[in-house]
């Protein structure tokens, strides 16, 4: 337990997804040097039956709990693409990860099946809330294979403001998570299926118009209507046969706050979360297909890392593109995480002559 502190694993979990084509043994030497470069303290490289079990005496919940307290968004008005009108430009969306094909992973996180069995891998499914100006996940929610997206999507609630515009795709808007996430004060602009209904009741001057939602079994409940304002245009497409129809509903219901044009304009901003997910999933981990933990309660302590290792590279980045003066879309994610790893490395490099 002295050459392994619990802090210590820490930053080895983060950087298990920095180095993800490097042995375990391997990435704890590259840290160790970063380390003693920073300080006077000198560990071992432990075996790799020692770093599994310092990770399970760590456990999940340090990370959870250091995303928690460390992941903000910068909500710098001077970086491109982080505000529209004052509000801080969020979106969520969800995704699945595949782990390691173990007995234990797959009972605890399930996995795909069609008519033609199973899936290889065990999946975990997660949603994340992201700042689209500077990719920044400062909320997210790890759950199994089967749970529904909107289900994980409840948790992420709490991290939403009112000085937010929160954008999500059109696989979202169900009527109770729309109230939940109206209720916080944060302005909303939903893609809504075309077949969702709606009863118009006022139209306005720039084309959109009020109406109420009320699905059957709310009403028959005895729930009260939702007012949203809807948004509906053609995307043109010269490579197909017919364009696609968008709608957009919004908690933003005087276009004298904001007109469709604007927010049509706006919308396709919610990619900048697609790409997170990307950036997390693939780039970071340079196309590996699982995650390495073989234990479900590992594999959910590696997800944070993940996701604490994207943040600390995007907010590496968002502070450059903020001293130059910069939009963060112009610098390169890939070369980025190379600078975070050519650094950490850079005792190596300090070879007496």
């Amino acid at each position: 337990m002295r050459d392994l502190p619990a802090a210590l694993v820490v930053y080895y979990v983060i950087s298990l997804s920095l180095f993800p084509g490097v042995a375990y043994q391997s990435v704890l030497r590259w840290l160790l040097a970063g380390l003693q470069w920073l300080g006077n303290q000198r560990f071992r490289v432990a075996c790799s039956q020692s770093l599994g079990d310092a990770r399970e005496r760590l456990g999940e919940l340090p990370m959870v709990r250091l995303h928690e307290e460390m992941a903000r968004p910068m909500a710098e008005k001077s970086l491109q693409g982080s505000f529209f009108k004052d509000m801080l430009v969020v979106a969520f969306d969800g995704s699945t990860l595949a782990l390691q094909d173990t007995v234990a992973n797959a009972k605890a996180f399930g996995r795909s099946s069609n008519q033609n069995g199973d899936g290889a891998w065990p999946l975990a499914r997660f949603v994340a809330l992201v700042e689209c100006g500077t990719h920044l996940i400062f909320a997210a929610n790890l759950g199994a294979y089967k749970d529904s997206e909107i289900h994980l999507a409840k948790a992420l609630v709490r991290h939403l403001r009112p000085n937010m515009l929160c954008m999500a795709d059109r696989l979202f808007p169900s009527y109770a998570l729309w109230q939940q996430y109206a209720a916080t004060g944060a302005n909303l602009l939903w893609r809504a299926k075309i077949a969702m209904p709606l009863c118009k009741i006022k139209t306005l001057f720039d084309g959109s118009y009020l109406a109420e939602w009320l699905p059957d079994e709310e009403r028959r409940k005895g729930s009260k209507a939702v007012v949203v304002r809807v948004i509906e245009y053609r995307i043109k497409d010269p490579g197909a046969d017919k364009n696609e129809v968008y709608r957009l509903i919004t908690t933003i219901l005087d276009p004298a706050q904001a007109t469709a044009r604007e927010l049509a304009g706006l919308y396709p901003q919610r990619w900048e979360i697609e790409i997170t997910i990307k950036e997390s999933k693939t780039i970071l981990r340079k196309g590996k297909i699982t995650l390495r933990s073989k234990k479900p309660e590992l594999a959910r302590q590696e997800f944070w890392g993940m996701i604490l290792a994207h943040y600390l590279v995007r907010k590496m980045m968002a502070q450059a593109a903020l001293d130059k003066g910069i939009d963060p879309d112009e610098l390169s994610y890939e070369g980025s995480i190379e600078i975070i790893k050519s650094t950490q490395a850079g005792s190596v490099l300090l070879v007496p002559p």
